[in-house]
């Protein structure tokens, strides 16, 4: 195996870690330019409820808004990423959770007109697996966030037995 002298190591490690920030930084700008463009977009939909048929607008200016939260909870985790220097998952499990509503508020809107076809079976059946897509990721959010609330291993606090002993010796005074 090849030893690299420190000063180029540390040289190395740095560049590198340079490099990761300036990338992190171009994806944070591109994503801050794609929920601005989505924003407008929503606004331009909203504008056309006069010419069109309101629930269509609607759902298409919902499709867009829920899409502007998705960038965003990823302009949080890119930011986490940078400030942090870790990769925190609680974010892209919310991503998750987004993406599935939003598909579920645009199959509920489209699935009364295929009503007695085979597609509103398929339909079904697909917004079916999005809200146990939910519910999972749902779960393994609370599950993390659960996590992250219990002391760590390496904390001084006392084992079980400990604790134990110490409460039967304050019950003895």
């Amino acid at each position: 195996m090849l030893a690299m002298r420190p000063d180029l190591q540390q040289w190395s490690e740095k560049a590198i870690e340079k490099s990761e920030a300036v990338i992190y930084a171009v994806v944070a700008f591109l994503l801050l330019l794609i929920a601005a463009a989505l924003l407008v977009q929503s606004v331009v939909t909203l504008a056309g409820v006069f010419g069109e048929k309101p629930s269509t607008v609607a759902v298409t200016t919902l499709d867009l808004l829920l899409l502007v939260f998705i960038v965003v909870e990823l302009l949080f985790a890119v930011r986490t990423m940078l400030a942090k220097r870790e990769l925190v998952a609680e974010p892209f499990l919310l991503v998750g959770i987004i993406a599935s509503i939003k598909e579920i508020v645009v199959l509920s809107v489209k699935a009364p007109d295929l009503v007695g076809g085979e597609k509103f079976d398929d339909t079904l059946g697909l917004i079916g697996a999005l809200i146990a897509g939910v519910f999972l990721l749902a779960l393994a959010a609370w599950l993390l966030r659960r996590k992250e609330r219990e002391p760590s291993e390496a904390s001084n606090s006392p084992t079980p037995e400990a604790a134990a002993r110490q409460e039967t010796a304050q019950q003895a005074t």
